[in-house]
């Protein structure tokens, strides 16, 4: 019994230290939201996705530090532009000169098709060889290397960045990957993008029965 009771006092200990909340749980939740947003986005749950954006950025608001709400801005910004959405961020642009963050400035530069050859070293890594290869137009090479990207939604991004320098097999790659994943606003995107470099009037025409069905 005298041995059971400090084991006792020590799991109890440990209970209470591994469920005391993060002091940053803020930045936790922002992100969490956002991470929800970006899914519900991409699938095309556009009122859950609203909802994931606003808890987004409320929970972003609670700190001063306001890189976490450029991030968040900036990510929205990106997934719009990532389904051809005319967007020049311009919520980040608010509150840019408060931020000193020079991988967000390279990062908006690289959205707003701006980026000097200076700011590839600054950018997120995921972006940094497909921008130098985009930068001297070496769009076949730039494409590989979007393929080789981590994040899904990064490739769907960059790929945006050079839509109209793809071929009908690239385009036919991106389609085929956002549909393993069920990310309908992506597919239907780029369905719309096949249509303009599908010669092949048969084939035009199953594109479009496609987008007909999909957005039914």
């Amino acid at each position: 019994m005298k041995i059971l009771i400090p084991i006792l006092l020590l799991l109890l200990l440990f209970q209470g230290c591994s469920s005391k909340s993060p002091d940053n749980k803020w930045e936790y939740n922002s992100s969490n939201a956002f991470t929800s947003f970006t899914k519900n986005f991409l699938i095309d749950n556009q009122e859950i996705a609203k909802d994931d954006l606003e808890r987004s950025i409320k929970y972003a608001k609670q700190s001063a530090n306001l890189e976490q709400l450029a991030r968040i801005y900036l990510g929205s910004c990106a997934l719009n532009i990532s389904v051809g959405k005319k967007d020049k961020c311009i919520e980040y642009k608010k509150i840019e000169e408060l931020l000193s963050s020079l991988e967000l400035k390279s990062y908006f530069s690289m959205l707003q098709d701006d980026l000097k050859e200076e700011q590839i070293k600054t950018l997120p890594k995921q972006y940094q060889l497909f921008s130098e290869y985009k930068i001297v137009q070496k769009y076949d090479l730039a494409f590989e290397s979007i393929k080789n990207m981590e994040r899904i939604s990064s490739q769907f991004i960059a790929a945006s960045l050079i839509k109209e320098k793809l071929e009908k097999g690239q385009i036919y790659f991106l389609i085929e990957k956002a549909s393993f994943f069920g990310y309908k606003k992506v597919v239907l995107f780029w369905l719309n993008e096949l249509i303009d470099v599908e010669e092949d009037i048969e084939e035009k025409e199953k594109i479009i029965k496609k987008i007909k069905i999909l957005e039914n």
